[in-house]
């Protein structure tokens, strides 16, 4: 048999050409051609856009991390204080750790999801839901300890604002989560400046402190009392334990990246990769340069002055550079927030797709954003806000606790991957990556224990609450959609096709085009169509339920035309009374109640509104299993009110 190939020009028997996979058809040493462009590339994260779209919350860590370490070795005097780059080097060397852990993990699971995407794969369902409960408690207060850690720096320069702290915290969250709802790609290019310059300030004042053997003013800290306590001759391995696992408050954030692979541009997975390692090299430079300046001006902490003011003092001198530094750190501490709207909205649409977060967290907006997990991050962040009253200190012992436990289990379950992978193609070498990530869930599995132990009283009982509570809420969700799946057959070849005789039921109230479209639509939808208004007995009511009558038997639409009388003034229950009265008299007829209401113009018009399609839909559902629709039809911008009016 022969084949004209008419679209082509081909003579019959030549083949079309291939536009499959290269190899098959393609002429040896022909280049193959460029993979087409994704369609949604400028909404997607180049390797620079995600450092600053993903890696402000470890990049501000550094503001208070080494702070923090100090603080905690202070309590051992000068002594302590000697302590402070070992422990940040144990702090660097766990930075490397994870970051070549997750490396791995952003290869094993493109699809974004970190610690959830590894445990769901190696460890079982519900230590994934600890993981995803750990990474969301973590995101959250994330996102209110920034910001409140920012307006603290600013009411620090202007006293005079410390009153109106909360009001300034709300106001960065509005103004953040504003940024995202127009994409993750915008919100990176809005912040890639605020990075840098701070990036940039803190390798200056590692650089040029280096090269100083005094320090070159001491003016922030001058007249503050010191916090250190007296000598000690020896430091006992508890308070070495609780410093690093104090310290490691600086490692919070490296785990975004891998939970956001799918927001970077093609290829994901790559330049993923290769932001973590540079997030990764620029925090543990930071770290390192900042613990070595601790020590070469042999630096004391003192009440109302952060170690950070300090060391650019001691640094660059008490001059428009010490203010450049600390207004840079003001504003990265303050958007360090966007890193959990970066990670968080991405994890909670993978756990909407598994039916553990209502589905609408999935969905996505035309700049590929997860605009409902963006609004929810701001909402639960408001209420921590105005919970805390813009507090810092009342929200600082609640964090990190769960990035801890969210790192440990995505360390435990990459040994168990490599454990797994041994005989494969990637297990070349599966015994140094597993003893790796066990060495690494090691030091965070302490870490994490140490925090809670530490931190327990101060308000980390509320996560140690919080985590499992949430998981058990994780479980609510998938049940309630596993009921909804059985009850739709979901999964199920369903059985054909069938005709119904149906009865379409219109309310009404008042004659206008608005009852004609409803009648026209509701003809062409049933078998027979029935209109009902519902009237009351007050003397006004009867006039008009007269008017009407008067009127639809001139206008004789071929319609009947039913009274439901109401004792008392609703207009849901009576409709929704009829119908199952209808219901019960013809089971086997496909009740439709058609409700006409009006799209205004514009969105303010819906005030005008009366909200009676509303109300009668809200009857009929709740008590019947009647199919509902409602028919809206949009009016021009200059239609009368008393359309609207009158919808029914």
């Amino acid at each position: 048999m022969s084949m004209v190939w008419k679209a082509t020009g081909r003579s019959a028997g030549q083949k079309p050409p291939d536009t499959g996979a290269v190899g098959h058809n393609t002429p040896l040493g022909a280049v193959p051609p460029a993979p087409a462009p994704e369609p949604d590339a400028r909404h997607r994260l180049t390797s620079v856009q995600g450092l600053a779209a993903l890696s402000l919350d470890a990049m501000a860590s550094v503001a208070y991390g080494p702070e923090s370490i100090v603080l905690v070795l202070a309590t051992a005097g000068a002594y302590g204080l000697g302590f402070t780059l070992p422990v940040t080097l144990g702090i660097a060397a766990l930075l490397a750790v994870l970051v070549a852990s997750y490396r791995q993990v952003i290869a094993a699971f493109p699809n974004g999801g970190g610690s959830y995407a590894v445990a769901k794969a190696h460890l079982g369902r519900r230590t994934a839901l600890f993981a995803a409960a750990s990474l969301i408690l973590d995101y959250v207060l994330n996102v209110a300890v920034s910001v409140t850690a920012g307006i603290a720096a600013l009411t620090s320069a202007f006293p005079a604002l410390y009153g109106q702290r909360l009001w300034l915290c709300l106001a960065v969250l509005v103004l953040v989560t504003g940024v995202n709802l127009r994409g993750i790609v915008d919100s990176a290019k809005a912040f890639i400046l605020p990075t840098a310059v701070f990036v940039g300030s803190i390798l200056a004042v590692v650089a040029v402190g280096l090269f100083r053997d005094a320090p070159a003013s001491t003016a922030s800290a001058d007249g503050h009392a010191s916090v250190l306590s007296g000598n000690a001759t020896s430091v006992g391995a508890l308070l070495l334990l609780k410093a690093f696992a104090s310290g490691c408050s600086a490692l919070t954030g490296v785990e975004a990246v891998a939970n956001a692979v799918p927001s970077f541009r093609a290829p994901a997975a790559k330049r993923a990769q290769r932001t973590e390692v540079a997030l990764g090299a620029l925090l543990g430079v930071m770290l390192i340069g900042l613990s070595v300046l601790i020590g070469r001006f042999h630096l004391q902490p003192v009440e109302g002055v952060t170690v950070l003011a300090q060391l650019a003092d001691a640094s660059l001198g008490h001059n428009w550079a010490f203010y450049v530094v600390q207004f840079a750190t003001m504003v990265l501490l303050a958007l360090a927030a966007n890193t959990s709207f970066g990670g968080l909205p991405v994890l909670m649409g993978l756990l909407a797709r598994d039916n553990y977060l209502p589905h609408v967290f999935g969905l996505k907006a035309d700049r590929q954003v997860h605009r409902h997990g963006v609004l929810a991050l701001a909402a639960v962040a408001a209420l921590l806000l105005i919970f805390s009253g813009g507090d810092v200190n009342t929200l600082v012992p609640l964090f990190a606790i769960g990035v801890f436990v969210g790192f440990t289990i995505c360390q435990v379950g990459m040994v168990r991957h490599w454990w797994q992978e041994r005989s494969g193609a990637a297990g070349a070498g599966w015994r140094g990556k597993a003893v790796l990530n066990g060495f690494g869930a090691l030091l965070t599995g302490v870490s994490a224990v140490v925090v809670t132990a530490t931190k327990f009283a101060d308000g980390a009982w509320l996560i140690v609450i919080a985590l499992p509570a949430l998981v058990l809420a994780f479980g609510a969700v998938h049940r309630a959609y596993g009921r909804i799946a059985d009850h739709l057959h979901l999964g199920r070849i369903p059985e054909p096709p069938h005709r119904d005789p149906s009865l379409v039921v219109v309310p009404v109230s008042h004659l206008s085009k608005l009852t004609c479209e409803a009648l026209n639509a509701a003809v062409s939808l049933g078998d027979e169509v029935v209109a009902v208004t519902v009237t009351y007995a007050a003397p006004e009511d009867r006039r008009a339920a007269e008017s009407l009558r008067r009127d639809w038997e001139l206008w004789n639409p071929g319609v009947d035309l039913l009274e439901l009388p109401s004792a008392s003034r609703t207009v849901g229950r009576p409709i929704a009374a009829y119908v199952r009265e209808l219901r019960d008299r013809h089971p086997s007829t496909r009740v439709t109640v058609l409700i006409p209401e009006v799209e205004p113009a514009r969105l303010w018009q819906r005030l005008l509104q009366n909200q009676r399609g509303a109300v009668v839909a809200h009857a009929v559902r709740r008590t019947t299993d009647a199919t509902i629709c409602r028919l809206r039809i949009r009016v021009a911008g200059q239609t009368s009110r008393s359309l609207w009016r009158h919808s029914i």
